[in-house]
């Protein structure tokens, strides 16, 4: 039909040198399937084109129905008996109802029927009903002669306008009456053969909007890492910049007060960098944890082993953001003294083996807190606002051991559906050995926690394998329609239940 159409218009145009209205010439065809044809010969510049606008008067319900039965006051004049006795109002509005109300204040208006007591009688022998009258011109020619009659009828919400389109046609700058089919690509055949060269390209509409893309979804680590964030916002926190994936072992170990033969320095836990190997450099203080290592300080003897500037130089990926509060606390040193606190959430490296769950990189969620006359009591109070922030109110604390924190404590939560206490993160006071090297002053603690960001996410979206949240198995249907995450007291045994896996911190 479209080809066809088109040498319909071309041929017209050929024989009439140009179509005035296509609604008169091609009266059987729809307005859209017009320009159809039009905007597909406008591009090969065959035709040129103006829209032409029509106003249509079209009869709406109530109006239809007085076309079928007359008008409301044509129908209450011709239940009015002739005669002086004419019928009463009670009867009529019992016979006619809504029609009877309507139809009796025009019928008045018109001198038709007037009010004799509870009576209506007729003024007149007959009448001439006009307003169906007219409501079949307009049904005829979509439109009257008397602009009064218009709007009679439209305030009486007989009949609404429409309008319709159709096209003047003119011919175009390459008008002919052979078509063409036009190519859309250059393709890698019509090169080889050269069939480019008599080929007829279609133009590039650069003014059509294309394909609307699909909307970017937030993972549902992103929505729970959020969700954290605005915790510790609320709770008065600074974020630190993570943007360090590759960091010296110093800043990852040694200034953490973790000895060079710890276990999480052997090649079965960390990646080691292979180019570059090493740092340019160490910061300044670096002999002063050199000391703390081989000699000790601040009331540590220390470890007592020769300590490498050559291994704490050696490049790693961050095993925790640790490093990274680090670094942050040195900065802090270096300026007058102010309480402090951080926070970061971003992805660490373990070298570990990869299972249901356990990756080889994951996310960090950390917090420390610096201010003077700081104790495990402030660190316990505070934890318990923290996760009861995330619906989590039953806490208990076991001391645990870590290098670079004393007292150090896991921090335990009751899990309803295992009956039993289950790991939920860790915690402690930063060691005075670690604390004065990096600047900060006499007087001045230093607690600091973490957890994990994959766990939580995966038991607020009810994901049992981690490698179905994180890499290449991702399914992103669950992505993009999985809801916001909310990690509050009201959804808390939804949203935040611990697991009975220990955590990665």
């Amino acid at each position: 039909m479209s080809e066809e159409l088109k040498l319909s218009v071309l041929n017209k145009l050929e024989a009439e040198g140009s179509i005035a209205d296509t609604k008169t010439a091609f009266a059987d065809v729809s307005a859209e399937t017009i320009l159809g044809a039009l905007k597909s010969l406008e591009s090969q510049e065959k035709v040129t084109y103006k829209t032409l606008t029509t106003e249509v008067w079209t009869i709406e319900s109530e109006g239809q129905e007085m076309l079928e039965n007359g008008s409301y006051e044509a129908r209450i004049f011709d239940a009015v008996p002739a005669g002086e006795q004419g019928i009463s109002v009670a009867e009529l509005s019992a016979k006619y109802g809504k029609v009877a109300s309507l139809g009796q204040g025009t019928g008045f208006k018109n001198k038709w029927i007037k009010k004799n007591g509870s009576n209506i009688v007729r003024l007149v022998d007959s009448i001439v009903d006009q307003v169906k009258i007219d409501l079949e011109t307009v049904k005829a020619t979509g439109g009257h002669t008397n602009n009064d009659v218009i709007k009679d009828l439209k305030r009486r919400r007989l009949i609404k306008p429409n309008k319709t389109f159709s096209y003047a046609v003119s011919k175009g700058a390459n008008f002919s009456t052979e078509i063409k089919k036009q190519a859309t690509d250059l393709t890698v055949e019509m090169l080889q053969s050269g069939a480019w060269k008599n080929s007829e390209f279609k133009k590039f509409n650069f003014d059509s909007l294309g394909v609307s893309p699909n909307g970017g979804h937030l993972h549902p680590l992103m929505k729970v890492r959020e969700e954290f964030r605005q915790i510790f916002f609320e709770m008065g926190f600074e974020e630190m910049p993570t943007n360090n994936f590759v960091d010296s072992s110093f800043w990852n170990f040694d200034a953490l007060f973790v000895p060079q033969q710890h276990a999480a320095r052997d090649l079965q836990d960390t990646f080691f960098l292979k180019d570059p190997a090493v740092a340019n450099g160490l910061p300044a203080f670096w002999e002063t944890v050199r000391d703390v290592h081989e000699k000790g300080g601040y009331g540590s003897i220390g470890y007592r082993y020769p300590w490498s500037i050559e291994e704490a130089k050696r490049l790693v990926l961050r095993t925790h953001t640790t490093a990274v509060s680090s670094n942050v606390l040195n900065k802090l040193a270096q300026q007058p003294y102010r309480p402090a606190k951080y926070f970061s959430i971003d992805r660490v490296y373990r070298n570990e083996a990869v299972d249901a769950t356990h990756l080889a990189e994951f996310h960090q969620v950390e917090g420390v807190i610096a201010d003077k006359n700081m104790s495990l009591g402030s660190l316990i109070a505070f934890l318990d606002i923290f996760f009861q922030k995330m619906g989590i109110t039953n806490l208990r604390f076991k001391p645990t051991y870590n290098p670079y924190t004393e007292p150090s404590m896991e921090i335990f939560s009751w899990h309803d559906g295992f009956k039993k206490w289950v790991e939920i993160g860790n915690s402690g006071m930063f060691r005075p050995e670690m604390l004065r090297p990096l600047g900060l002053e006499e007087g001045v603690q230093v607690a600091g926690f973490g957890l994990s960001l994959e766990r939580p996410t995966m038991i607020k979206y009810g994901v049992d394998n981690i490698r179905a949240l994180v890499g290449h198995k991702v399914d992103l249907g669950m992505v993009q329609s999985n809801p916001a995450c909310r990690l509050d007291k009201k959804m808390g045994k939804e949203v935040f239940q611990p697991t009975a896996i220990e955590t990665d911190n």
